[in-house]
């Protein structure tokens, strides 16, 4: 920081070292300046206020018809903008008498001469929006406030003219607009009831009935295939119970007599074990008699087997193995009706699905046909509503009021310039003139350079000094030092002192 400012402090005294040369091209441009300023043309600014109704019939009728609402204040500026083009520019400059400014003999340099006048004209016309709403505010500068104030009164007149023929053709674009409107949707509901009676008369077996059709008729099917699935398991279940006992009991001999008192006695020890223990003594008995029989069981056999003559087999003799027989099949053919009542079933949920889909599909379609037919003849009764009611809004008072154009304020006679602003200029002109006058002795220290001190001079050549010779400055040269001080402000206050009495001057002639 320290640095920073020691630099700072040197470029001020080397600017100091030319502070003349500063202060007379300062004296120089300031006169230049105000001269400048003083010369400049005054411009003078007229302008008038419309008023702008932009309650459009048409666009009412759009916007019922679903197209959104209008922006007016954009079309308002479109119209605006349509106005200030070079074919109205030239009714422009016949009806305001600026023909007569062309002064050039030459037909070819007068036409030259007339197209500048309208470039002039398109540039400098503004059509701008004020802050209340529907006021449009159009403004033009020229040097004359009389020819200011002619040019915006005729250009007035061409935009509420623009406006009053769109008021005229406001109706009956509107009639064009709604008859076109309505044999289209006219056409397009024919060709929905024709379409929509085709379907139905492609689509009548999916008709949907009291119990829902073919999707009440999938649901039905559904919960049977489920039911049957469960009891076809069931079947199964019970079938693979019989084959593993027909299995077990398969191959077995038969002892007549002996094996069913075996088995009686069987019974009869499991029902003591449920009432007394294994010690119990009937328990124990019956046990004992159990091993006798089952002993006298296995000699029987024995002695059959020697005599040559074998036991009955389960398939002949046995009644328990006879009866499982029998249950198996039962069984057998309780799976396969179960399975044939599945496999029926399951074709007809297959059927029922595709036709469920079908249905769907057509009610979908049937669906967005009448919502389409429905939104067509809405639009359709809208428009022949709006075209019956015709007759009442294509009366003047209503028509007249589809885009209106009142002059809310006519055009002024401008009496004081609107530019240039000589009371900002003048000032400014003076800061100007300063900033140069310090520029400029900047410059003369940058190509005139000098050391002001040792810190400086040693930085810049890189060498050490040794030693600083000092001045004595004498009572004199003091004097003439506080004397150009003294002149020298009095010259910087004298230049803004001329230049506060300038400005004052032209505030006092400006009124």
């Amino acid at each position: 920081m320290e640095e920073l400012l020691g630099q700072v402090v040197g470029y001020l005294r080397g600017m100091w070292r030319f502070r003349w040369w500063g202060l007379g091209f300062t004296w120089v441009v300031g006169v230049i300046g105000c001269g400048v300023v003083y010369t400049m043309p005054d411009k003078y600014e007229s302008s008038a206020r419309v008023f702008v109704d932009t309650r459009s019939l048409l666009n009412s009728v759009v916007t019922k018809a679903g197209g959104g609402e209008a922006n007016y204040d954009q079309r308002v500026q479109v119209l605006g903008k349509t106005l200030i083009t070079r074919p109205n520019m030239e009714k422009l400059i016949e009806k305001s008498d600026l023909d007569f400014t062309l002064d050039a003999p030459d037909p070819r340099a007068r036409e030259e001469q007339r197209d500048a006048l309208v470039e002039h004209l398109l540039s400098t016309i503004e059509v701008r929006a004020s802050t209340r709403d529907n006021i449009y505010t159009i403004s033009y500068v020229d040097t004359k406030p009389s020819r200011a104030r002619r040019v915006v009164s005729e250009l007035m007149s061409l935009f509420v003219e623009s406006g009053l023929d769109d008021k005229q053709s406001d109706a009956r674009k509107t009639r064009v607009f709604l008859e076109e409107q309505i044999n289209i949707y006219k056409q397009k509901l024919v060709e929905a009831e024709n379409r929509r009676k085709q379907f139905e008369l492609d689509n009548l077996n999916m008709a949907k009935g009291s119990e829902g059709g073919f999707v009440g008729r999938l649901a039905d099917i559904t919960s049977k295939l489920a039911a049957a699935r469960l009891a076809l398991s069931q079947a199964e279940g019970e079938r693979d119970a019989l084959y593993k006992q027909t299995g077990a009991s398969q191959g077995q001999e038969w002892v007549p007599g002996l094996d069913e008192q075996i088995a009686g006695l069987k019974n009869k020890i499991t029902d003591l074990k449920l009432r007394y223990t294994d010690e119990h003594p009937e328990v124990r008995e019956a046990k004992r008699v159990l091993a006798d029989m089952q002993l006298r069981r296995a000699e029987t056999l024995e002695e059959m087997r020697r005599s040559g003559t074998s036991a009955p087999g389960a398939d002949a003799a046995n009644p328990a193995f006879i009866q499982l027989k029998m249950e198996l099949g039962k069984a057998d053919a309780k799976v396969a009706t179960a399975g044939l009542l599945v496999d029926n079933l399951e074709r007809q949920s297959a059927i029922a699905r595709e036709s469920a889909k079908t249905q769907l599909e057509a009610e979908n379609t049937l669906a967005d046909m009448n919502r389409n037919y429905g939104l067509d003849k809405q639009k359709y009764e809208q428009f022949s509503k709006d075209l019956q009611n015709l007759d009442v809004t294509d009366r003047p008072e209503v028509t007249g009021s589809a885009i209106g154009f009142k002059v809310f304020e006519p055009a002024n006679l401008p009496i004081q310039p609107s530019a240039p602003n000589r009371l900002l200029l003048m000032p400014l002109v003076g800061v100007l003139s300063l900033v140069v006058g310090m520029a400029l002795t900047f410059l003369i220290s940058q190509f005139r350079p000098s050391f002001m001190d040792t810190h400086t001079l040693r930085d810049v050549l890189g060498l050490p000094v040794l030693g600083v010779v000092t001045m004595l400055v004498s009572s004199g040269r003091r004097r003439r030092h506080t004397k150009g001080l003294y002149a020298f402000g009095s010259g910087v206050a004298s230049f803004v002192v001329c230049i506060a009495l300038a400005t004052l001057a032209l505030n006092s002639f400006r009124h």
